[in-house]
Parts: C-alpha cells; structure tokens; sequence
C-alpha cells in the first residue's frame, strides 16, 4: 500500500478535530460503561474543543451590546460585529450581503419568509386570493423547517425525480410555468445526506426570474460554500450543527428583502424612533434582531466557522467520505438491513455526492426499538423516526419511520464498526434485553442506569420514540 493510501486510509482511524465529550462513558444496560459511540451529529453536533475554548475565553467579557459605554460592553459589542464578518467571509457572501444572527435553522427560514410575505403584500398579494403576485416554490424532500413557512404563503410543491437531473428538470418545468418569487431548497438532505446542485438550482431560478434560499444546516458543517461563486440569494445555517451549540444561528443575503420586510421581533434595537402611536424601523440586521442577542452563541458560531474554514479541504472531505463508506459497505454485507437513498446518480453528477448521513431500517424491527436497542447495550447513539420530513419518509415507503447514523469532525471509524457490530448481533442473536413503550418511548425494562447527579432522570424523557404512522 502506498504512503499516500495509507494515510487516507487511517485518517478516519481518529477524530479529525477534537470535540468535548470524544470520551464521554455511557453506561449499558447489562452493566459497565463504554465510550459512547455519537452518531447523531446531523441533529446536533457537540462543540469542537477550540470553540468551548472560546466560549470561557469571551465569557468574561460578557456584557449587553451596543449603547454601552463600559469596558466589557465594548468588547462584547465588537465581538458580535466582527462575528458578522466571519460568517460572511465563511460562506464568501457578496460584499453588500446581510448577516442576520438567529436562534438557528428554523427561526432563519421564518424570518425570511415574513419578509417574503411583505415582498408580497407590497405588490397586491391579499391573503385567500389570487396568487398572481408570486409564489415559493420548493421540493418534497425538505426538512420541516424549509417547508412549513412557505405554507402560509402562496406556493406550490415539486416531487423529486429519481435522479438529480429528472429533478432539475420537474424544477425547471415549474419556474418556465411562471409566477416564481422564490425557489427554496436544501443544500444536503437531512434524511439520506444526499447533496443538491444548488449552483445549478440557483442559475435556474435566476434564468427564470426567481431568487432562491438554501437550507444550509446540514450542508455547511460539511462542505463549502460560496454565495457568490454560486449565485444562492439566501442561506440559513445553525450553530448547533456546526460544532457550535450555543443557540445562534444565521441568515446571511441580499439586503432589499431584508430591510423591506416587517421586522422579525418588535423591541429595543430594531427602531431608529419610536412615539407613542407608531414606529419608524431601522434597516440593516438590527431590523431583525430585536432585543438583547445571543452574542455568546454568535461568537461561538463565528469560532466554529474560522476552524472549519481552516481544515485541509481534502482531509474533511475525505474524513468523512471515509466513513460513511466503511459503514455503508458494512450494512450492505447483511442481510435484512436497507439503505435508503433519493437519487440514482448522487454519486455521479457534478457537485452532488453525499456528506457523512446514512439512513438505514432493519427488517422485522421498529426503527425506535433499534435505537433505544442501540443506545442501551451498545452504547451507539442514532436518531430514528420521521426526521422532521414527513412527506419524504411517505414517498420512500417508510411511513413509520426509519433510521440515520451521521458523522462529523469527532467521529472515527471505531464508532461505523460498533453500530455494524451491534447490527450484527440483533440480526445473529436478537435483543439481548426486554424493552417497552414508556410514555411513547421505547426503553429498557428495568432500568437502573443512573444519569449525572446534576441531571434529572425526568419521566418520559428516556429511550427513543415508536415509529407511529401518524
């Protein structure tokens, strides 16, 4: 084996960033402990240890920003600017983009929605009438939070194809129709990890006449991502899945929408004057941005962003690619376990390919019984259920549900080989363990693992959700 093999070969033997809780202990159900084994990163990732680093680095800073005169407010306010500009510089944003900080993902999307419903109304749009003033358009595959927002405003849906073009195709089928105002998309499905052109997308709603906003939550801790390069209007991103978990998110774009839209919150910081029986707002992020801000969570996100961009691009990508190989070849060896997937060419269309998701279901076995099996005789930590994607769980055939393993920067392939392992045994032997449905959960009978003495065993919290079709 060449040098060079063998060290793309290893790199996934270890975490390619160190993350807080690498070694955390996880008791088992049949006794002891074992390192847990976290493969749930696409739902939150835990915090790389630069960046938990930094948060006690700032913590003592911490002061209410702006209109403060004092020592720590200064330094807290300047902080919080300057975190604007990180991000921009992490997603290359074009020079006169906005840099809207958020609670995450979802709170992003909504903002910008109400500033679509604005866009809206200025041009004749009443509500229950005709929707000749625009419409959003978006896929079937999108995560909740690129969806349910652009239902209270006049839109349409697109099916996916079976293949990234027959969807380009339907997509550019309906923006030829006409009467597109935004083409909203993710970047990476959340579900199958599955990568979407979206400089392609992007170019055809331009083409078109549209704009367009991306759901960046599970493609920016993976991949790079150039806003002007590509042509993306909007991109919404959370902290909490980009090694950052400190309740910020963002919304980075063109400005125009954002300053004509009616600000997110009304409250302190959003107005440039306030009487008693009216109120003149201000533009810029402020607009959106009412009261006191996160400004832990964005000196926290803007950290994450300034570690990530400084990884070797081959390295995180082939990280990644690493182990999401490793354990899909290992499910692939048994039988009775089914790799989900969308598209026939992922793989093989330019700028696709998946980052490090895998959703998976075993045969005869309710996907929140295998996670709970997982998580209390193995240690193996994986998120089961309907994603927050219901419509794309019912086109896969898998209305109750299904499984997804997802890596990050703290994973190794020690972590792929214990959830095959454990796979392995529950097909071989069975549940090692009795389990039932507690409070709608799956959970071990009889269990008397304890959790810290700081963290409350809260009935009906523990164990993982039965898959209901409903």
């Amino acid at each position: 084996m060449s040098h060079a093999l063998l060290e793309k070969t290893t790199l996934a033997d270890s975490p390619l960033l160190p993350v807080v809780g690498q070694d955390l202990a996880a008791p088992l159900i049949q006794g002891g402990h074992v390192r847990y084994a976290n493969l749930d990163y696409a739902a939150s990732a835990p915090a790389v240890e630069e960046v938990a680093a930094h948060l006690n680095e700032v913590l003592p800073y911490y002061a209410s920003v702006h209109r403060g005169a004092g020592f720590a407010s200064q330094v807290s306010t300047s902080v919080y600017e300057n975190a604007r500009r990180i991000v921009a510089e992490f997603v290359r944003a074009r020079e006169d983009d906005t840099v809207i900080f958020t609670r995450n993902t979802t709170d992003s999307l909504n903002l910008l929605a109400g500033c679509v419903d604005s866009i809206l109304k200025q041009r004749g749009y009443v509500e229950g009438r005709s929707n000749a003033h625009g419409e959003v358009l978006y896929l079937d595959l999108e995560h909740h939070a690129n969806l349910l927002p652009w239902q209270a405003l006049p839109h349409r849906s697109v099916v996916a194809g079976s293949s990234i073009a027959a969807t380009l195709a339907r997509v550019e089928t309906q923006l030829r129709a006409g009467n597109v105002l935004l083409l909203a998309v993710t970047g990476a499905s959340n579900v199958t990890g599955e990568v979407l052109p979206v400089a392609e997308l992007a170019a055809l709603a331009h083409q078109y006449g549209a704009r367009i906003v991306v759901d960046a939550a599970q493609l920016a801790p993976h991949r790079r991502i150039d806003l002007t390069a590509s042509g993306i209007d909007y991109l919404a991103f959370s902290g909490h899945k980009l090694y950052a978990p400190f309740g910020s998110g963002v919304l980075v774009g063109r400005p125009d929408w954002l300053d004509a839209g009616t600000p997110h919150l009304a409250g302190g910081g959003a107005v440039r004057e306030v009487r008693l029986e009216s109120t003149t707002w201000t533009d810029g992020p402020a607009r959106h941005e009412a009261g006191s801000p996160n400004v832990l969570g964005a000196a926290t996100l803007a950290k994450a962003a300034t570690v990530l961009a400084g990884l070797d691009a081959d390295d995180w990508h082939n990280h990644e690619q690493l182990l999401r190989a490793h354990l899909v070849a290992g499910f692939e060896a048994l039988d009775g376990v089914n790799v989900h997937s969308l598209f026939s060419d992922s793989a093989t269309h330019p700028g696709c390919g998946s980052i490090g998701v895998v959703n998976f279901s075993v045969t005869g076995y309710d996907a929140g019984l295998v996670a709970a099996y997982l998580s209390a005789e193995h240690g193996v930590g994986v998120r089961d259920g309907k994603f927050c994607a219901h419509p794309l769980l019912n086109r896969l055939g898998l209305p109750s549900g299904s499984l997804r393993a997802s890596f990050g920067v703290g994973s190794r392939s020690e972590d792929a080989q214990r959830l095959i392992d454990g796979i392995t045994t529950l097909l071989r032997d069975g549940l090692g363990w009795d389990y039932v449905v507690d409070a709608g959960r799956w959970v071990p009978a009889n269990d008397n693992r304890s959790y810290p003495e700081w963290a409350p065993n809260t009935p009906g919290t523990a164990g993982a959700a039965p898959c209901a079709a409903a």
